[in-house]
């Protein structure tokens, strides 16, 4: 038996995107900037899934830079970004609770001479649009949110702040990490307000290593590579076209049946949730609205990879945070006030359309089991 419930850090490619990817590495061979037919072919391939991709956030294809994944697509706008804006305004506004290629690359900006306010959740572990607001200051260059915080499932109140930015202080340039988000939200970069929008493929079963940045027009960025002119020299370097082939079809399936990805998720959140609330030693760890995808909770008086290896023993495979961290304390739950103990203990379930009830009721029991053997060991 194998139950995968740690979607959140990947997800199983789907067969067609497998597909996708193979039949482009043996017939698609072509360098796209190549000026022969075979180069031609390849260049029509990432036009049709750049294309694709754009329909999926609603915007022009024109706008969708290619990159290496999420973290270049994070670091490519932030750095790109303050680079451009940030030499007469060198203040950055950013939640408290980002993936670490945000919060990281922001950390060295910093020690360029940026200033960075860090927004913090509110005591009930509640963000709102006071607080980003409050933040602004004559300096600002720069915000960034996630639409979907990683390790929770919080949703952050991205489209009101930029909403209200795009129209008070519209020289400031907003980021949005939309990962956990894109194919699951229907939401566009207009309703989002978004000038800068990162992606993904592998978290909507694409293949790893194949990214994108949303681009406004108008927006300006200075690259962080230096090379050819592929993608308007703002991200040089050869296309990957298969992995680009495979990220197109991935957003292909997910348009074909968005609405029924949802509530499969939907139906297997409701169930862990109400299982888990019957469980005695169990708390949720969630203080606001957010995604059907994830689900954070803790089991006391068992560290998180005591726990995490009981399940995997059972065939049930699940995360103690984001799989960036690497088992380090997550700095996501300690930015929400949860104790140290409780924060050890956590476990991130996050699921996708592939999952079912059956598979969550399997879980609650393995942890049932789990406490009942290892909590006084």
């Amino acid at each position: 038996m194998e139950i995968y419930l740690d979607n959140a850090a990947t997800t199983r490619p789907y067969p067609s995107v497998v597909q996708a990817v193979a039949e482009s590495m043996e017939h698609v061979y072509g360098n796209p900037s190549s000026l022969h037919k075979i180069g031609l072919e390849a260049e029509l391939l990432v036009t049709e899934q750049r294309k694709t991709i754009a329909e999926g956030l609603g915007c022009e294809p024109e706008c969708i830079l290619f990159t290496s994944g999420a973290t270049e697509s994070n670091n490519l706008a932030l750095r790109g970004a303050a680079a451009v804006y940030g030499k007469r305004k060198p203040h950055i506004v950013v939640s408290a609770v980002e993936h670490a290629s945000v919060s990281n690359t922001l950390d060295a900006l910093e020690a360029q001479g940026f200033r960075v306010t860090r927004v913090l959740p509110d005591s009930e572990g509640r963000f709102t649009s006071k607080e980003f607001l409050q933040a602004i200051t004559e300096d600002t260059c720069l915000i960034s949110m996630m639409a979907y915080e990683n390790e929770t499932g919080h949703r952050l109140p991205v489209s009101s702040v930029f909403t209200t930015l795009r129209k008070r202080y519209p020289h400031i340039i907003r980021h949005c990490d939309f990962v956990q988000g894109f194919m699951k939200d229907p939401t566009t970069v207009d309703l989002l307000a978004a000038d800068l929008l990162s992606v993904s493929a592998h978290k909507i079963h694409g293949p790893k290593g194949i990214g994108a940045l949303y681009v406004r027009k108008g927006i300006r960025l200075q690259p962080i590579l230096t090379g050819g002119k592929q993608e308007k020299t703002i991200r040089p370097g050869t296309e990957a076209v298969p992995l680009i082939a495979g990220f197109g079809e991935a957003v292909r399936q997910h348009e074909n049946k968005l609405y029924d990805l949802g509530k499969r998720t939907e139906r297997c959140y409701t169930a862990l949730e109400s299982r888990l609330r019957e469980m005695d030693g169990i708390t949720i760890n969630r203080f606001m609205e957010g995604t059907a995808y994830i689900l954070n909770f803790s089991v006391q008086g068992i560290r998180s990879e005591t726990m995490l290896h009981f399940l995997e023993s059972k065939g049930i495979y699940v995360s103690s945070g984001s799989a960036c961290a690497k088992g380090a304390r997550s700095h996501v739950l300690s930015a929400y006030g949860i104790s140290n103990d409780r924060a050890d203990s956590a476990l991130r379930v996050s699921f996708s359309g592939e999952n079912t009830v059956e598979e969550v009721i399997a879980l609650t029991e393995a942890v049932a089991q789990g406490q009942r053997q290892l909590i006084h060991k």
